[in-house]
């Protein structure tokens, strides 16, 4: 009897596998880094064939570090970076371009035409998104329109687009030999085509985006087997979870009740709240998405809030401005200086996510004077992070009616435990890291377990979440009001940088 299941979790910076016990504790793990490409300002790129190729060689690692072969493994799950976009020929399986990573802005053009039309929130209703460069339909529709010949292939049927999800799958299940074309629920819902109301490809959206139907795949349940893996290390694996890795991190610490939220702390930074069955729609710069579907239950949405440069500022002082030599050291030189010297970072390197929407914002360093030193530039942006998710959280409390209690984080980001303590105090609510911080693999291998039976319901995989640490709020409301005020004024100032 299968003993174990599988986590493909591709993320923007890297790939890697994780296999999972029933106690949902991690047994293999392997992990490796793709390429960033930036051939322009504001582009961002990655190989679609890399990212594959990465794929097959950590969950063969993983396998390996756990002793097992295929037989050992119940089903494999896949959660992956959202938005990003492909473009591939059904034939050949080659892609047609790089894709293009959910943070590129090439499409802000686009974005600015449909804005005149109709305003930004135009297809909100539908949608639960604001027009932004960050969401998946421009991207295709750039595609389409660059790439000489794309439009009319894929109006012949021969070409095929997915998110990264979609991507690994059909590869997984055969690729040009009968590759199953399929997303989520969680996924298409973060495409801008897909309608919340029936959870399928909206008519009208593709008309007036200019998109063929025939490139799209078949939009299918969170949990369900979807297909067999044909490929070694996975060959007969049942295929059988997806999630975008936010709203995997979401089912990872196992928030299945309304009024529960996490935020992870990744290469950006991602607040979900769980509303339950029914969609809310934001009045506050949020995004309303699909949660999760298990099955043939009803879905359950969520209120996120998006903040594109959480951990990639952190990335940034290291690579660009060689402030420190690697990511772990922006701890220890915060932690030099008392305070952020009244410094502030807003890294709006590809405008300001939620609950702004500016794609015009640029990053500034504000309050410089000859005071500042590094430590100061460390500590304030690490406090960055913090002060947007404060943002997202009030817009959140505003649109749902609910005051959280506590956040529950995960995320790259939650072993700098002075980041913690700060974003308790800015937020003012106890911050509470689990026992397994692997939120968004544990996640995709719930979907995919719960699929097969291996795990019963969500009270079991609820039973499975513990507390690691947490953190209370300790600063003096007058403090937290001062900075946050600098903080605001910080933002006006990023604000319409680009005509």
């Amino acid at each position: 009897m299968p003993q174990y299941v599988a986590a493909i979790d591709q993320g923007t910076t890297s790939t890697r596998c994780i296999v999972f016990d029933r106690d949902g504790h991690g047994v293999g793990l392997a992990q490796k880094p793709h390429h960033q490409s930036f051939p322009q300002p504001g582009w961002v790129e990655h190989d679609p064939l890399e990212i594959w190729r990465n794929t097959l060689e950590v969950t063969a690692a993983a396998m390996a570090q756990a002793g097992i072969g295929a037989d050992a493994l119940a089903a494999v799950g896949i959660t992956n970076q959202r938005e990003t976009t492909v473009l591939w020929d059904k034939h050949t399986g080659e892609p047609l371009h790089p894709a293009l990573v959910w943070q590129d802005t090439r499409v802000d053009a686009l974005v600015a035409g449909y804005v005149r039309d109709g305003g930004r929130d135009r297809y909100r209703a539908r949608t639960g998104l604001p027009l932004a460069s960050y969401f998946s339909a421009l991207k295709l529709r750039w595609l389409l329109d660059e790439l000489p010949g794309a439009r009319a292939r894929a109006g012949r049927g021969e070409l095929l687009f997915g998110t990264i999800d979609t991507w690994l799958v059909w590869n997984l299940s055969g690729g040009a030999s009968g590759g199953v074309h399929v997303t989520d629920v969680t996924n298409a819902s973060r495409t801008q085509l897909m309608n919340l109301a029936t959870l399928e490809w909206d008519e009208d959206l593709l008309r007036e985006f200019d998109l063929p139907p025939a490139v799209l795949p078949r939009i299918v349940a969170s949990s369900g087997v979807y297909a067999q893996a044909r490929v070694a290390p996975l060959t007969g694996v049942p295929v059988a979870g997806i999630l975008g890795d936010q709203q995997a991190a979401l089912v990872g610490q196992a928030c299945f009740r309304p009024g529960e939220a996490k935020n992870t702390y990744g290469t950006g930074c991602f607040l979900l709240l769980n509303t339950g069955t029914a969609p809310v729609h934001s009045n506050a710069g949020l995004l309303t998405t699909v949660a999760y579907r298990f099955g043939n239950a009803a879905p359950c949405f969520a209120l996120e809030g998006s903040v594109a440069i959480a951990g990639a500022l952190v990335q940034w002082l290291r690579d660009n401005l060689r402030l420190i030599a690697s990511s772990g050291e922006i701890e220890t030189l915060a932690r030099e200086v008392e305070d952020n010297g009244d410094v502030y970072f807003v890294p709006a390197f590809s405008g300001l996510y939620a609950p702004h929407w500016q794609e015009t914002a640029r990053g500034i360093v504000a309050g410089l004077t000859r005071y500042a030193n590094r430590g100061h530039l460390a500590r304030a942006a690490l406090e960055a992070t913090a002060f947007q998710t404060h943002d997202v959280l009030s817009a959140m409390a505003q649109d749902s009616k609910i005051a959280l209690a506590e956040l529950r984080v995960d995320g790259g980001m939650v072993v700098n435990e002075t980041l913690m303590q700060f974003q308790a105090d800015i937020l003012g609510v106890r911050v509470v890291r689990p026992r397994v911080v692997e939120t968004t693999a544990l996640g995709a291998a719930y979907a995919a377990g719960l699929a097969v039976g291996y795990w019963a319901d969500e009270e079991e995989l609820r039973s499975h979440w513990a507390v690691d640490r947490h953190w209370d709020p300790a600063m003096q409301d007058e403090r937290r009001e001062v900075l946050l005020s600098s903080w605001r004024k910080a933002i006006a100032r990023s604000l319409s940088w680009r005509d």
